[in-house]
């Protein structure tokens, strides 16, 4: 963990001082200026340092104003990092091809000024665009056939929510809309697959009440994701439980004879010593009876070994990248990052791009959703 928080902070430093360097480029400005703008970029590097800190010590509006300033500062230089890095290989191409032909290509290349305000443009159309974006909340539905389902029931239908992050930015108008999706599609069971949660979630007065308000004929079961040990697993599960749902740690549940939902916690239980010792396969190998099984795992990775001991795996975690082009990079770690799948031996896999934010409040080409899977007696 201390490794990861330690290259995070240095790439996100030197992402600040490659856009120090390119407005000093294009704007010229004195040492005044400079050393204003240096100590802005620093506070914005540790900025979530003091979101945390300020977080804990009780200080909630302040919390809630750094983390906005700081978060969306991280998204606008991200957005402005990779479409700089787009104008300057399109200013090094024109360069060597001026090498090449040996002709002057001068008036091909944008000037510093251009290469500075172009990205700078596009990135706040960008972030403008995605804060929207990121408050529009899709409903995706899947419809399975299987025999594994009773034909007395006929239809079982589960909505999944996942990556609601609720803290400082996602709070209640967020989820009071995640949760009148769920609402009008009155499900069987509802299920969360971890990051339910981002900070000192039992001081958000009323969101319980929220979740609550929804008692599908099933019940509700959730699984742990990264978040919720990083915002402290005692209060996460506190909150999660006084949402009315049943936590799934390691654990296979059967539904009133008509399907199995298995569940476990992320790796990050380990980084706490909190994981349970217990392999995939074994905990599947022991589901009850021969009725579809659901298996809630946060991270969007399927084990080998464990691949045919479920019909299907409900995931989250990725966000489909949340703000392209970091999709581009997600997308060389988890093949899967949304949407459905035919993994092996008859299991499928569905991963959610997740119904909040985490960090900046945008989406850029990956839209929060809410999934609804029909589950269907048949061949």
């Amino acid at each position: 963990m201390r490794l990861f928080l330690l290259t995070f902070f240095l790439i996100y430093a030197a992402i600040n001082l490659y856009a120090f360097l390119k407005a000093q480029a294009a704007l010229l400005f004195g040492f005044e200026t400079g050393t204003c703008v240096a100590v802005f970029m620093s506070i914005m590097v540790f900025a979530p340092l003091i979101v945390h800190f300020l977080e804990r010590t009780g200080l909630d509006f302040c919390a809630r104003f750094m983390a906005y300033v700081g978060y969306l500062w991280l998204g606008l230089l991200f957005l402005f990092f990779s479409y700089s890095l787009a104008i300057d290989f399109y200013r090094i191409l024109v360069f060597l091809t001026g090498l090449i032909v040996q002709k002057n290509q001068s008036r091909l290349t944008l000037s510093a000024r251009y290469a500075f305000f172009l990205p700078l443009f596009f990135s706040f159309a960008t972030a403008c665009y995605g804060y929207f974006e990121a408050r529009n909340i899709r409903t995706e539905k899947i419809t399975i056939k299987t025999p594994r389902i009773p034909l007395e029931v006929g239809t079982l239908k589960i909505a999944q929510i996942s990556d609601v992050h609720l803290g400082l930015i996602v709070r209640e108008d967020r989820l009071r809309r995640i949760l009148n999706i769920v609402k009008e599609a009155h499900p069987d069971i509802l299920v969360s697959t971890g990051d339910l949660v981002d900070g000192q979630v039992c001081k958000l007065n009323g969101l319980t009440d929220l979740f609550r308000e929804i008692q599908p004929k099933y019940g509700k079961f959730a699984i742990t994701g990264n978040h919720e040990f990083y915002a402290g697993f005692d209060q996460a599960r506190c909150f999660t439980e006084d949402a009315g749902f049943r936590l799934l740690r390691a654990e296979v549940v059967n539904i009133s004879g008509i399907i199995n939902i298995a569940g476990v916690d992320d790796p990050a239980a380990k980084l706490d010593g909190l994981s349970k010792d217990i392999s995939e396969k074994d905990l599947l190998s022991g589901r009850p009876g021969n009725r579809f099984t659901l298996f809630l795992k946060h991270r969007p990775v399927v084990n080998k070994e464990a691949a045919g001991l479920f019909d299907l795996q409900l995931s989250g975690h990725v966000h489909k990248g949340q703000i392209f082009p970091f999709s581009i990079i997600t997308g060389l770690y988890y093949p899967v990052q949304a949407g459905f799948a035919n993994v092996s031996n008859d299991s499928f896999l569905y991963v959610s791009r997740g119904a909040g934010t985490w960090g900046p409040p945008i989406r850029f080409l990956s839209p929060p959703e809410v999934a609804i899977i029909e589950l269907v007696h048949g061949d």
